[in-house]
C-alpha cells in the first residue's frame, strides 16, 4: 500500500476542494480522501508541495506506429515487425513521460498494435483502431485498410470486429500527410459511410472519422457517427463551420478530436510540400483556434488527442499542449483538463479503468507543478507520474517527501 497526497486535485471532473489523499494497493486506487486525512498505519506517504494531482492523461488520437519523423507513415511499408514494435515501445514511453496512461491508437500498420500491444501489463494502457477504413489509393492507405463499396466496407468492419479492434476508424476525406489526396473532398459516398457506421454498431463499435473537408464533415452528421477527428470544415475559402452544422454536432452528442497540440520549434524539420499545402488551404494555428472555438461556443464536446507520432509538430508527449491550446481556443481549463481525462476515458471505453480519482480505478496518477485549474500551464509542468501504480521519475533537483505513517 503506498498513498499521494496534494494540498490541490482535479478528481478528472472538477477541483478537489481540500486537495486529495489517494491510497493505492495492489495498483488500484483504494481510497480518495481530503488531503488533510490521515493515511492508514504504516502506509508510505508522497506528499509533493505546492503541486496538483490529477488522473493520468489520456491521448485520444495517437498513431503509435510512427516515429515522430517527417517521414513517419511514408516508412512504414519498409519496416520489420520488430522495428515497428520498438517504434512503438519508444513512442508509449514518450507518452508516459508527458504523464500519458492511457493511448487511443487511431490508425496502426497492418494490425501491429492491435494484435501485439493491447494487453500490456505495464505503462499506458492502449485502445486500438487498426488500419484505419480507407478508399484505395486514399489517405493512410499504405497502412493497410483500403475498402471500397458497401459490401467491400461492411466486410472490413466485421474484420475489426473479428481481430478485437475497440473501435472503427474511418477516412472520410484526404489528408495532408498522404500525397495525391484531396483534403477538402469526400473520399466515400454517404451510402457507403452510412454503410460502415451501420456494421459497426450493429456490432457494438463505435466509429470515429478523420474529416477535415466541411462536405465530410457533413457527411459524417448526417451518417451518424460517434466522434470527428479534426472537424476543421475546409473549403475553397478556407475553415467554414456553418452555425446550424455546428449546432447539429452538438445535438447529435458527436465528440470531435480537434487534434490539438503542435511543437511549433519543429515546424522547419517539416517538408516544404507539407508547408506549401497547408498554406494552399488556408490554415494557420490562430485561425483553427478561432474555429474551435466556433464549434465550443456552440456546445460541442471534445476529446483531447495530439494525432501524435506523424511528424516532429506532432510528436508523442505533446498532449499537455492540446490541453493548453484548447483553453486559448475558449474552453475553460477543467473542461479541457476533462477532455484529457474523465472525458477522453468515457469516449476511449475506459470509463470502467481510469480518468478519475475514484476507488476502483487504475492508480494511473500525474503530479504536476502549480495548479492548471487557474494556469493551465501547469500541465506541463510534469512532476511525477504514476501508471498502474508504478511512480516514474521526478523531474532532477525534485525532491519527495516521504511520511511513514
Amino acid at each position: 500500500m503506498e498513498a499521494f497526497r496534494a494540498d490541490t486535485a482535479f478528481d478528472g471532473e472538477r477541483l478537489m476542494t481540500g486537495g486529495a489523499l489517494v491510497i493505492v494497493r495492489d495498483g488500484v486506487i483504494a481510497g480518495v480522501q481530503p488531503a488533510s486525512a490521515a493515511a492508514p498505519d504504516g502506509c508510505p506517504v508522497t506528499h509533493l508541495p505546492v503541486t496538483t494531482l490529477l488522473p493520468g492523461l489520456i491521448d485520444a488520437h495517437s498513431h503509435l506506429c510512427g516515429n515522430d519523423q517527417p517521414d513517419a507513415l511514408d516508412r512504414l511499408p519498409g519496416l520489420s515487425a520488430d522495428e515497428i514494435d520498438q517504434t512503438i515501445e519508444a513512442a508509449l514511453a514518450a507518452q508516459l513521460a508527458a504523464g500519458v496512461t492511457a493511448v487511443r491508437d487511431l490508425g496502426d500498420h497492418q494490425w501491429s498494435v492491435v494484435d501485439r500491444h493491447r494487453d500490456r501489463p505495464r505503462g499506458p494502457a492502449v485502445v486500438a483502431a487498426g488500419p484505419p477504413i480507407t478508399s484505395p489509393g486514399g489517405h493512410c492507405a499504405a497502412m493497410g485498410g483500403e475498402a471500397s463499396g458497401i459490401d467491400a466496407l461492411r466486410r472490413a468492419v466485421r474484420e475489426r470486429a473479428e481481430r478485437g479492434a475497440d473501435l472503427v476508424k474511418v477516412m472520410t476525406s484526404g489528408g495532408v500527410m498522404t500525397p495525391g489526396t484531396d483534403i477538402r473532398a469526400c473520399q466515400f459516398s454517404l451510402g457507403e459511410l452510412r454503410a460502415v457506421v451501420d456494421e459497426a454498431h450493429r456490432l457494438g463499435l463505435p466509429v470515429t472519422a478523420h474529416a477535415h473537408a466541411l462536405a465530410a464533415v457533413e457527411q459524417c452528421v448526417a451518417a451518424e457517427v460517434d466522434g470527428i477527428e479534426h472537424c476543421s470544415c475546409l473549403t475553397a475559402g478556407g475553415m467554414v463551420t456553418p452555425p446550424e452544422l455546428a449546432a447539429a454536432i452538438a445535438a447529435a452528442g458527436i465528440v470531435v478530436g480537434p487534434t490539438l497540440g503542435h511543437d511549433l520549434d519543429a515546424l522547419a524539420a517539416l517538408p516544404p510540400a507539407l508547408m506549401a499545402l497547408a498554406e494552399r488551404v488556408g490554415v494557420t494555428l490562430e485561425q483553427r483556434l478561432a474555429q474551435i472555438g466556433e464549434l465550443h461556443a456552440a456546445g460541442v464536446s471534445f476529446v483531447s488527442g495530439v494525432d501524435s507520432g506523424i511528424n516532429p509538430v506532432k510528436r508523442h508527449g505533446l498532449l499537455p499542449t492540446a490541453i493548453v491550446e484548447l483553453v486559448a481556443a475558449g474552453v475553460t481549463p477543467a473542461a479541457a483538463l476533462a477532455s484529457a481525462t474523465s472525458k477522453a476515458a468515457e469516449v476511449c471505453g475506459l470509463a470502467d479503468r481510469t480518468g478519475r480519482l475514484r476507488a476502483g480505478l487504475q492508480a494511473d496518477l500525474l503530479i504536476v507543478d502549480g495548479d492548471p485549474t487557474t494556469d493551465i500551464t501547469a500541465i506541463q509542468a510534469t512532476r511525477m507520474v504514476v501508471s498502474r501504480s508504478a511512480p516514474r521519475g521526478l523531474s532532477p533537483g525534485k525532491s519527495t517527501e516521504a511520511v511513514a505513517r
